[in-house]
């Protein structure tokens, strides 16, 4: 039995704003942004690279639902990653060397949804 993870809902309070910030900033690519009725509106948007998509929008899941923590973008070069984001106005930690090759840098999204760049070495 395959078991994939391809969506991964995560709360936002303005669904424009955190589209903005996925697509210019972090340069997500802008899936789909639908409004199928009853007041709904799904936002799909894929990071570079990935097959797994997350999701933000409106009447799908509770708007006051706390902050998805420590999503994890696997990256080749945490350094290179990093200072793209910064020069995108990206708000990032400084690299954090946990040994055996495992290296992060940290931020987080306007609804403070919390992400973890991720290298590891092999």
């Amino acid at each position: 039995m395959d078991m994939r993870l391809e969506l991964v809902p995560i709360p936002s309070t303005d669904v424009d704003r955190s589209k903005a910030f996925y697509v210019d900033q972090l340069g997500f690519r802008l899936d789909h942004d639908v409004e199928p009725g009853n007041g709904m509106r799904v936002v799909q948007l894929t990071p570079p690279g990935s097959a797994c998509s997350i999701a933000i929008g409106v009447g799908f899941s509770d708007p006051n639902a706390a902050p998805v923590q420590n999503l994890h973008l696997v990256v080749d070069d945490v350094e290179a990653a990093r200072a793209t984001l910064i020069e995108k106005g990206v708000a990032v930690s400084d690299v954090n060397d946990m040994g055996g090759g495992v290296r992060y840098a940290f931020f987080s999204d306007p609804d403070k949804n919390s992400w973890a760049l991720q290298q590891i070495s092999r």
